[in-house]
């Protein structure tokens, strides 16, 4: 009995402190990223990163400006190598490491969504103005 209390005392403080580390440590996904947008000869160029999902997910541009979004992928197996944006009708297979430009033309005011081929991992882009 003494065993088991202990065992149960030692499980609930491992997970707390798990929880409390992941809150204390926030994931890419909730702190914006805003250095992976630039302006290069007036094209702006977002940067995501393609591998076990689109980091950063939420990415914020500035609409009327033509657009590439550049995928990095770096020995990437999973399905965010194939990348779908449905209001575009844009589907693509990315290489499984390198960089992969895909011209979406002016962005417009809006959220642009797009995902991996399997509708598992999501990203968006805000054009803002």
């Amino acid at each position: 009995m003494k065993a088991t209390v202990i065992s149960v005392v030692v499980a609930i403080v491992l997970i707390g402190g798990a929880y409390i580390l992941a809150d204390s440590n926030p994931s890419v996904e909730q702190v914006p990223n805003m250095n992976n947008v630039s302006i290069v000869d007036g094209v702006q160029i977002i940067e995501i990163k393609a591998k076990g999902g689109y980091f950063p997910r939420k990415n914020v541009a500035q609409a009327g400006i033509p657009t590439i979004l550049r995928f990095n992928t770096s020995g990437t197996f999973d399905c965010s190598s194939s990348i779908r944006i449905p209001s575009m009708n844009i589907s693509k297979i990315l290489p499984q490491t390198g960089l992969t430009d895909i011209d979406i033309g002016t962005g417009k005011l809006g959220i642009l969504k797009g995902s991996c081929g399997m509708g598992m991992y999501p990203f968006e882009v805000e054009f803002q103005s």
